[in-house]
This record gives structure tokens, C-alpha cells and sequence, in this order.
């Protein structure tokens, strides 16, 4: 059967991190409904993950399909189903899913070159730098994704290409990071840790990645211009490259269980949370959520619980994974029942989206990840920084520093992705209890940070909108005018 002629044809190569993946898949909407088809794809158990948003676009006519492709987990010693960074068997493994992501390139150009109609252009990740190779042997434009936003990536690269952490002599010191249009202090494990990483794996990707990036046609962000105007300016001077700001991708999800299950299915009914929710006063809940990959020891655990509870501030807290001692901690100082009607603690993945736009959250405990930072700013809630590793201590200085928008809880030491689990900072009750209460205080600091917030708010939604003319809506229309015209200079 001949192939039916469409309009653009993407492939997306989302990594397996749910940073990473979800909003990929946002991408792969707001492209489809651009009138582009649009292919994901996905090892099986990722794929499972957002099934369920793309059955619902695909009934809405929009062109887009998922394509399975299987990590070779055997062959590099991970267990079968461990095909996401959240499901390493420890952090130490996450070497051995970049052994397994990178013998990816032979089965994926295959499944690439038997696509009906032919692809026309590859958005991948960085982490995937085989897929410039790919795009090479087709003679097809490649756009590069990374996850974090424009002042982070600028950041980094500054980190990566000027030698100036050579420049400094001790891991604890704070230095001005030079070439930023603001005075942005840092230390030096905070500054690169996110990148080449310590293992011989990690590092030459790291390297592929910087060789791979200089021919893509450009690089896709999930920002908006009028979020970090100077810092989008000054990546696209740094890098030589086209940025494109098409976000805040979460934005696109409209209805209520796009919402509810972006990224994963709730951990309790979307419902139940927001009901609980619904029986408290507008802007009085703290919500505290670390994120897909952090890791906090029992002892953290702990002082967080405690701080909370001391905080006399109403909290819905999100997490991810307990271990037996702190359960056993938690059963036997009957914790859940003394907090009963003034905190939800829930085990498991949260709805961010739906609860963030709440009309009762009125603060954010956020690891400082790209997406919940841009989830924060798009709901106009000010945050509680709490970051850990790779680029969320530069997320943090945007938030605090930058923004304005946030208050530190007081990390200072980055640990690489591979030994979270060994991080030896701890953040005691008070220092929990303090930072909340600050963040929710209603005095006149309190209320220029909600003032900004709830601008950024305003402006992030506004992007997103065709009818205003929005940045980001531009910014795909002129994303998709640059493959054209890529595709017909390859062509001649």
C-alpha cells in the first residue's frame, strides 16, 4: 500500500526519567495537533506509563501513535521491567541504563526507516546523542530536548566550556558565576553536577552528547520567552543554535484526566486529594512533593515529618517511596493520627498539575526539578527550595535569586545522581519548620512574593494561548517553518 502523503512527520526519542518523558509527551500533542504526525518512542514499560494520554489524543483525531522498543536490560545486568531511572534496583545501576541506552542506536534506526510516512524530522533527547547519527544516515533535521530550562542550560554550559571551575580552588566556596546577565553565586559541585558525571560511561556520553548537539538545527525548550527573556538570548549566542520556548508544555493538558494522569496514574484517585483539599481555606496548604528520584534517608524523613508537624501549617505531602523503618517509625508514633485534619501524607505518585492549580495550595516544597519549577511558576505558587543534584541547585538560584519567588531551605551539597543515597546533608525540624512558615507568612516580603508569582502565573498561561498571540504558540509555528525549510534545502 502506498503511502498516504501528511504534512510533517517527528519521531521522539523521550529518556527513560519521567523529568525527561513527560514533558516530551506534552511536545508530541501540541505537535500532532499542529496537524504533524508524530511518533514516541518507548520501551514497554514507559510507553504504559502515558498510554492512556495518548489513547485520548488518538480519539480526538490527532496523528500520533507510541512504538515499543526494548532496552537490552539483560545484557548489561539490570532486571527485567527496570526500564526507568525510578526503577533502578539502586542509584549506583543508572551506569548500566546508560550501557543499555547506548546500544539503542541499530534497533531504533531500523524501526525509524520502516516508518510509513517517512520521518522528517528527530527530536531527542541529549542523552540519546546515536539518534544525530541517525538523522545523518536520513538526511532528515535533528532538534535536541534536555529537560531544564534556558538560565540552567547556560549554566551548565558556561561550567562545561570556560574553564572557570578550574579556577577554583576549594568544593565549599561560593563564586560568581561569570558571562550570566545576573550575579549568580554558586559553588562548584553545584555547578557541575549535572553532565559528565564520575564514570567513564557517563563522561564519554557526556562528550558524544556536547559532538552530537553542534549539528542539530536547534534546541526545544520547555520555557516561555517573557519567563527568562536575557537567558534564552544569551543559550541561543552561546550555543549557536535556534532556541525554541514552546512551554509550559504541562499547560496542554485540558481535561481533567490528562491532568490527573500526566506521567503516571495517581497514587489515590485525583479525587480523594482534591476533595480533602476542597474542605480548606484558599492559599492555607503547603504541598511538599520531592520528586520521581529523590531520596531521603529515614533520619531526613523524619526531621522533614517533624518540621512539618511543628510548622502549625496545614500540609498535603507526596511520597514516593518509604522504607520499613520509617513506616515502622510512623506506626509507632501514631504520626498519621496526630496530623489527622490538618496534614494528608499519601504514598506514591502524585497529580501535580491538579493539585498545584488548586485554589487551597498556597506554597510548594519542591527538589527544584525543571518541571515541578515551571508547574510552580504556571500555578503562581511560590516555592520552598529544596534541591539535591544535577541541575536543581541552578534551578534554585533561578528561583531564589533570579525570580524572586522563593525561599532556600538551606542544602548546600550537591550529590551526583549515582550515590543520592549517600548524601550525609541533613535538614533538621527547625530548618523545615522555619523555611514553610517564611514562605507562608502573609507580611509584606510574603505578599511582593505571591504579587510575582501570580504575574509569572498570568504571563506563563498567556504564552501558551493562540488567541494572545502567545510566545510559545509562535514558537512552534516557527519550529515547524525551520524543518520545512530544512528538509527542502536537504532535498535540492
Amino acid at each position: 500500500m502506498a503511502c498516504q502523503p501528511t504534512n510533517l512527520h517527528f519521531v521522539l526519542f523521550p529518556l527513560m526519567a519521567q523529568g525527561h518523558m513527560i514533558p516530551m509527551v506534552d511536545m508530541a500533542r501540541l505537535l500532532a495537533e499542529r496537524g504533524s504526525m508524530v511518533t514516541i518512542v518507548a520501551s514497554p514499560v514507559n510507553a504504559n506509563r502515558f498510554r492512556s494520554v495518548i489513547d485520548r489524543a488518538i480519539e480526538a483525531k490527532l496523528k500520533i501513535q507510541i512504538l515499543e522498543l526494548q532496552l537490552p536490560l539483560a545484557e548489561v545486568g539490570l532486571p527485567e521491567g527496570c526500564e526507568n531511572f525510578d526503577l533502578l534496583p539502586s542509584p549506583a545501576h543508572g551506569v548500566n541504563m546508560i550501557l543499555a541506552m547506548n546500544m539503542l542506536e541499530e534497533p531504533a534506526e531500523k524501526m525509524v526507516r520502516g516508518l510509513c510516512p517517512s520521518p522528517s524530522c528527530i527530536i531527542s533527547d541529549g542523552g540519546f546523542p546515536w539518534t544525530n547519527d541517525i538523522a545523518k544516515r536520513l538526511k532528515i533535521p535533528r532538534i535536541v530536548f534536555y529537560g531544564p530550562g534556558c538560565f540552567p542550560l547556560l549554566c551548565i554550559h558556561i561550567a562545561t566550556n570556560t574553564g572557570i571551575l578550574d579556577e577554583v580552588d576549594s568544593d565549599s566556596k561560593y563564586f560568581v558565576m561569570r558571562g550570566l546577565p545576573d550575579r549568580i553565586e554558586v559553588t562548584k559541585p553545584q555547578a557541575s553536577t549535572w553532565g559528565k558525571g564520575d564514570s567513564k560511561e557517563s563522561t564519554t556520553v557526556h562528550e558524544r552528547m556536547q559532538e552530537a548537539d553542534k549539528e542539530a538545527i536547534g534546541i526545544v525548550v520547555n520555557s516561555f520567552e517573557e519567563l527568562e527573556p536575557k537567558y534564552v538570548e544569551e543559550l541561543a549566542k552561546a550555543k549557536d543554535k535556534k532556541v525554541w520556548c514552546i512551554g509550559p508544555v504541562s499547560l496542554s493538558n485540558k481535561s481533567f484526566q490528562d491532568r490527573a494522569e500526566r506521567g503516571n496514574k495517581g497514587a489515590i484517585n485525583g479525587h480523594d486529594c482534591l476533595k480533602w483539599l476542597d474542605s480548606r481555606e484558599s492559599g492555607s496548604v503547603i504541598y511538599v512533593c520531592l520528586g520521581s528520584l529523590s531520596y531521603a534517608s529515614t533520619e531526613q524523613a523524619i526531621e522533614l515529618r517533624l518540621g512539618l508537624e511543628s510548622s502549625n501549617i496545614p500540609f498535603l505531602w507526596f511520597i514516593r517511596q518509604t522504607s520499613e523503618e520509617f513506616e515502622e517509625w510512623l506506626s509507632k508514633e501514631g504520626y498519621e493520627e496526630r496530623i489527622k485534619g490538618r496534614g494528608l501524607m499519601v504514598r506514591g505518585w502524585a497529580p501535580q498539575i491538579l493539585i498545584l492549580s488548586h485554589p487551597a495550595i498556597g506554597g510548594f516544597v519542591t527538589h527544584c526539578g525543571w518541571n515541578s519549577t515551571l508547574e510552580g511558576i504556571s500555578s503562581g505558587i511560590p516555592m520552598v527550595t529544596w534541591p539535591q543534584f544535577a541541575d536543581q541547585f541552578l534551578n534554585e538560584r533561578f528561583i531564589v535569586d533570579v525570580l524572586k519567588i522563593g525561599v532556600k531551605i538551606g542544602m548546600e551539597v550537591p550529590v551526583l545522581f549515582t550515590q543520592r543515597d549517600e548524601s550525609k546533608e541533613i535538614i533538621k525540624r527547625d530548618g523545615v519548620k522555619e523555611a514553610v512558615q517564611a514562605l507562608m507568612k502573609n507580611d509584606e516580603e510574603g505578599e511582593a512574593r505571591r504579587k510575582r508569582c501570580r504575574e509569572l502565573g498570568v504571563k506563563a498561561k498567556r504564552a501558551m494561548e493562540e488567541a494572545e498571540g502567545g510566545s510559545s504558540h509562535r514558537n512552534i509555528t516557527s519550529m515547524i517553518q525551520a524543518v520545512t525549510e530544512e528538509l527542502s534545502s536537504q532535498q535540492n
